[in-house]
């Protein structure tokens, strides 16, 4: 019997779904370590857990450390930890070391959530990738783009996804962001070169050092240009054939990043370009399952449970590897104007052809606040043994169904 303890701060739809199916894996004693009390977990989670701890900031290695500590001495030793938020890698990976409990390192860690320090390991590795500098002073964000030239990507050096990342297009551009946010060295920022070309992210499982799995997608178009025009709804494709030249490039780039990067053992999410000559950049990677439902497309297109594979990979580091049947795309219906959710609009223009392929929908609800995130307020998934019957779907859902705020 394996004792594990699962960081999630609060047990939202997704993060719940992963710890559920860790709870359900046979001969694991799982445990949350949590914000949320007990009395506030959903009732089926919670009467499959055999432990809750709860501490005031799940973020904090110190609590974490606090809570591993107690849930051992109440259920035995924890013998794993693990998550699934980016920001939790770093300190869960330092109460692991501390307590001598297996998985990944701090150090690894560190180079997958510190966004210069990655392309720093990258580039030294001979990966390709953008040129990048983290910039604590205005001089250096002007030093880099009058070395780079515009356009220039910045970012958090530990974002997450696409979020607080925007493009400058040039002087005039850098100027205005350095007045309204001038980085220091008590907040510096990830400032780099714009990649163009095609966007998709390359998921895989490391076992010992060598992947026994991967998935590729496509991004339509990039979220970078999404983030620019809050009124774009926007599309992921899973292909069904992943083994074409089309995607060579990145799976034979990918390895060497991985590898370069410290990891043994794990499921991770890289994002990448294909260049206009045809070249791969490796734009950057997380050492977590993906996000913006890519996880539960995976499921679709493979017809198994990737949060139950998730879950059993880092617990007893056992995956078998699925084959790959289908092609699913999930188009994010991000709302028209501004406020609260009024309508959606189009539903009933959908022809039976597209409607008979939907696995997977939410839709917001009239009345609701709008997310005003890139994923949007609702999302409709496809599914179909031919990728060009599903970008045909996706192509009719993203032009019909609108959402209208006012």
């Amino acid at each position: 019997m394996v004792v594990a303890g699962f960081v999630a701060p609060y047990l939202l739809e997704t993060t719940a779904r992963f710890v559920q199916a860790a709870a359900a894996l046979p001969g694991t004693r799982l445990a949350v370590i949590t914000a949320e009390p007990a009395d506030r977990l959903p009732p089926g989670l919670r009467d499959s857990l055999s432990g809750h701890w709860r501490v005031d900031d799940p973020l904090d290695p110190a609590q974490i450390e606090w809570a591993v500590r107690g849930l051992s001495g109440q259920l035995g030793p924890v013998q794993r930890l693990l998550a699934v938020l980016e920001q939790l890698q770093v300190p869960v990976a330092q109460v692991r070391e501390h307590l001598g409990i297996p998985g990944m390192d701090p150090a690894t860690a560190r180079n997958f959530r510190d966004k210069d320090q990655m392309k720093t390991v990258l580039r030294a590795a001979g990966v390709p990738c953008a040129r990048h500098r983290l910039a604590s002073s205005a001089a250096d964000a002007e030093g880099f783009a009058a070395e780079a030239g515009f356009p220039l990507v910045v970012k958090p050096p530990a974002g997450a996804g696409a979020k607080s990342t925007f493009r400058l297009d040039g002087p005039g551009e850098l100027k205005a962001w350095l007045e309204m946010a001038p980085p220091d060295p008590a907040r510096p920022a990830q400032i780099e070169e714009f990649l163009t070309g095609d966007e998709g992210s390359y998921d895989s499982v490391m076992i010992d050092g060598q992947i026994v799995w991967d998935s590729v997608s496509n991004y339509l178009p990039t979220p970078l240009e999404v983030l620019r025009n809050p009124w774009m709804q926007w599309v992921v494709l899973l292909p069904r054939d992943v083994a074409g030249p089309e995607y060579a490039g990145i799976r034979q780039v990918a390895p060497a990043a991985l590898k370069a990067l410290g990891l043994g053992s794990g499921l991770t999410h890289m994002e990448w370009f294909r260049r206009p000559d045809g070249t791969v950049a490796v734009s950057e990677v997380g050492a977590r399952p993906p996000g913006a439902q890519i996880t539960s497309m995976l499921c679709y297109v493979h017809d198994f449970d990737c949060y139950r594979a998730w879950a059993r990979l880092m617990i007893d580091g056992g995956f078998d590897p699925p084959e790959r049947r289908w092609s699913a795309g999930t188009v994010y219906l991000r709302g028209q104007g501004a406020g609260q959710v009024k309508a959606i609009r189009g539903l009933d223009r959908l022809p039976p052809e597209v409607t008979s392929l939907i696995v997977d929908a939410r839709l917001p609800s009239p009345g609701q606040q709008s997310s005003g995130s890139y994923e949007g307020d609702g999302h409709i998934t496809v599914r179909h043994p031919d990728t060009a019957v599903v970008t045909g779907a996706l192509k009719q859902l993203v032009t019909t169904v609108r959402v209208e705020l006012g």
